[in-house]
This record gives C-alpha cells, sequence and structure tokens, in this order.
C-alpha cells in the first residue's frame, strides 16, 4: 500500500481516485451478444453458456431435483450459518417496511401514498471461485419481504452443468421461485428482454464482472431498471493510535481479496499506526489463499496521514465509500458526522464481515463515489410508491383558484378549465341548492 503523509487538499483528488479500468470495446461486445439473445431467445443462450461458461446445457432451468440434493449437499454447519443470516437479515428489513398514512394538505383535500411491490424482479449472483451465497440472501429477502411475486435468480453453472449448491440452498431459504443456469451478459440480456424460458422482469439486481457491469448500463437505458451502478469493492478503514493494528490490517485485506481491482484506504492521525498496519498486511496477506489477487488490490490502494480527525471526515465525505470502519475511541462521534458511505462500522468488535453475512443490514452497496447519491439496497428497492390524491367540493372550491392561476402562468388552459368547470358547477348547485348533473359546457379560454 502506497503511504501518504499530510496531502494537501488540491491533491485529495487525485489520491482518492479509483482504479481506472480499461473498457474499449467492452460496450460493443456486450451489446453484441444482447442483441444476438433478443433475436435468438434460448437457442443463442445456450450457444452463449457453451462459449462462455463452457457447458452444454439441454436445459437452462435449475430442475427440481437439482433443488431438492441442493440442501444435503451443503455441509450443516453452513446451513446453519445461512439459517441464522436469513433470520437477522429479513428481521432488518422487515423493519424497513412502509406505513401507510394519510394528510390533509388542505381542509378538503387529502393525499397519501401507498408502497406496492415490483411484480418481477432478477438477481444476477456471480459464481467462480467464490460463490456468493450470501449475496442471494441479501437480495431475494428483501424482495420476498416486499412483496415481489415472481424472483427470478440466474447464476453461471459449472462444467459439469450443476450450480453451486450453497446457492441453491440458500435460494430456496430466501424464497426465490425460478431458477435458470446463466452467467454473464447473457443472463441479464435473457432478464431483460424475457426468451421463452426466461421471463423478462421489471427490475435486475446483483453484482458482476465489467460484462455483467456493462450490460446493465445499457438494458437499464429503456428495457429495464437495475439497483444502481456498480463497480469495485471498497472499504475505508478510519483508526487512531489506539486502533489494534492486527483489526485493521483484516480488514483492509478482508475487501482486498474481493478482486484485483478492489481499493482500500486507511485515514489515520497516527504515523506509528501505519507503520503497525503495514506490518500486519504484509504478515497477514502472506497466510491468504487468494493472497495474488489480495496484493494486487492493494497496489491500488493507500495509506493516509492526516493532521485531524475534521480533515479525516472532510476526506471521507469526499470519498464516498461503499464500507466505512471506524475504529477510533470516538468512533460513535465520527460516525454522526459521516454523510456518504454506503455501510459504516463502528467500533473495534464491527468488521466490515459482519454486514457482509449476518448481522442483518444490506451488503448489496453504492461504489465508486455512488454513496454522495445512491442507498444500497432495502425494502424501497423492490418497490414503487403510488400517490393518491382526493378532493372533497369544498376543497376544490378552496384550492381551485390556486391550481387556476398557476395553469394560466403556463399557457396551460386545458389544465385551467378541469378545475374551472368543476367550480362553475359547484356554484350552480350553491344557488340552486341541490345537486345538477355535469353536463357539457363549452371550453372556456383565458380568465374567468
Amino acid at each position: 500500500m502506497k503511504i501518504v503523509k499530510n496531502p494537501q487538499k488540491p491533491d485529495w483528488k487525485d489520491l482518492l481516485s479509483r482504479p481506472a479500468l480499461s473498457v474499449e470495446g467492452l460496450y460493443e461486445r456486450v451489446q453484441a451478444v444482447l442483441d444476438t439473445i433478443r433475436q435468438g431467445g434460448d437457442k443463442a443462450l445456450k450457444e452463449y453458456e457453451l462459449q462462455f461458461d463452457k457447458v452444454q446445457l439441454d436445459s437452462l432451468a435449475v430442475s427440481q431435483a437439482e433443488l431438492d440434493e441442493a440442501a444435503a449437499l451443503v455441509p450443516a454447519q453452513l446451513r446453519d450459518a445461512i439459517d441464522r443470516a436469513a433470520v437477522n437479515i429479513r428481521k432488518f428489513h422487515e423493519s424497513q417496511l412502509p406505513s401507510l398514512s394519510k394528510v390533509e394538505t388542505t381542509p378538503g383535500v387529502t393525499c397519501w401514498q401507498k408502497a406496492v411491490p415490483i411484480t418481477k424482479v432478477g438477481l444476477y449472483i456471480p459464481g467462480g471461485t467464490a460463490p456468493l451465497f450470501s449475496t442471494v440472501l441479501m437480495l431475494a429477502i428483501p424482495a420476498r419481504t416486499a412483496g415481489c411475486q415472481e424472483i427470478v435468480l440466474c447464476t453461471p453453472p459449472g462444467r459439469d452443468g450443476k450450480v453451486n449448491p450453497a446457492i441453491l440452498y440458500a435460494a430456496q431459504v430466501a424464497g426465490v421461485n425460478r431458477f435458470f443456469k446463466l452467467g454473464g451478459s447473457q443472463a441479464i440480456a435473457a432478464m431483460a428482454y424475457g426468451t421463452e424460458s426466461v421471463p423478462k422482469v421489471s427490475k435486475i439486481f446483483g453484482p458482476g464482472n465489467p460484462y455483467v457491469t456493462a450490460a446493465k448500463q445499457i438494458v437499464s437505458l429503456k428495457d429495464v431498471a437495475i439497483d444502481m451502478p456498480a463497480g469495485p469493492s471498497e472499504v475505508e478503514v478510519i483508526a487512531d493510535a489506539q486502533a489494534n493494528p492486527a483489526f485493521v490490517a483484516a480488514d483492509l485485506l478482508s475487501q482486498a481479496e474481493h478482486g484485483r481491482d478492489s481499493q482500500v484506504i486507511l485515514l489515520t492521525t497516527s504515523a506509528e499506526l501505519i507503520d503497525k498496519v503495514q506490518a500486519e498486511v504484509d504478515r497477514q496477506v502472506a497466510l491468504l489463499p487468494r493472497n495474488e489477487i489480495a496484493e494486487a488490490a492493494l497496489q491500488n490502494s493507500r495509506m493516509i496521514l492526516l493532521n485531524n480527525d475534521d480533515e479525516i471526515i472532510e476526506m471521507t465525505n469526499e470519498y464516498a465509500p461503499e464500507h466505512l470502519i471506524i475504529q477510533t475511541a470516538n468512533a460513535n462521534e465520527l460516525a454522526e458526522r459521516v454523510v456518504n458511505a454506503g455501510s459504516v462500522f463502528i467500533g473495534p468488535w464491527s468488521p466490515e464481515s459482519a454486514g457482509d453475512y449476518a448481522s442483518g443490514t444490506n451488503h448489496t452497496l453504492p461504489t465508486s463515489g455512488y454513496a454522495k447519491a445512491y442507498s444500497g439496497v432495502n425494502i424501497d428497492s423492490f418497490m414503487r410508491k403510488i400517490t393518491f390524491q382526493q378532493l372533497t367540493r369544498e376543497g376544490l372550491n378552496s384550492l381551485g383558484p390556486v391550481i387556476e392561476t398557476m395553469a394560466a402562468g403556463e399557457y396551460l388552459d386545458a389544465h385551467k378549465n378541469a378545475v374551472t368547470i368543476r367550480i362553475r358547477k359547484n356554484e350552480k348547485t350553491t344557488r340552486t341548492g341541490k345537486t345538477q348533473h355535469l353536463e357539457p359546457e363549452p371550453l372556456h379560454i383565458g380568465p374567468r
């Protein structure tokens, strides 16, 4: 990790830049895959599975027999861990369910908002060297809790044509009801457009490699919604002189092992801590099975010495990390000052791994600085909000002149007339003392 001491503010932008990924030709290649699948459906999907995942599939769907055997193939200890994590994740997301409330904005004018679940959602779960069954829980549990009727899961099969059994077990625990053996950009295309086997969904969730990310970005332009822009994983740790350097190093490496393009940042006011953490990083990384990946990520990473807590908070909010860990004596105080972060872990006993797996919070979070504008996945991600309003006769009489004046100011006379015609009817009813049926009246343009 590069060590930087007391950088000047004009240098912060470059210092906090994320690793630059080469995208030359990426979108053109992904677009070609999307176009082929839009036209070719299941046949094209099977051809791409053979090309990219090196597997010949007779059926894209996971069979019931494969689902039934998944639990038996997962070790009991792992099943228990998945079950317990699911309880916590469900409990946290159930607490986010919105309640219906009505407000009378002015006498006779009542407004309210109702949350309704997205009917069909698609989940993409990477496979490969790190089958992310935890991400299944993080996406499917809030989808099911929100009330989504159809939850479609796509994940790449191994060369034996099988899906990792832990993914299938977690998916059943979480409430997924459609399962497909599809990876990469072809999986995104299938869920965005629909094929003979794979249903079209309304919103796609889940992480992936640059091809998956590019596919999600392309289909989101006009075909389907996506969860959020995605980039490589990242963590920032704030630590003081009293922090345990072994804890800090372990937290940095837990994110570095995600991928070669991951980034980890340490901010501190203690030069001595930097030396201790560097020694611990060197010691611990050598023991990791994925040490080559972690070491590559460390080349993108920084340890930064700053003058005081104010600089640390300012730099943190500028960086807007996906994960933020605070290991200082005043951790709670600093946490209150954070306004840009995906998820915050407070104190020495709150490793980022807790949120990744089992504390209950969601680990699908904004990266690449998007925490300045985006939230992590939550119940609202799987719902839509519909607004309602109901005006009484008296309410329209009261609010009508405001609406008429504003419509006239925008030269939208039909808007104004929709109110004027009703108020005139109200005036007639008031004069005669009895309700009259609304009859067509000539369109009135201009002042009343």
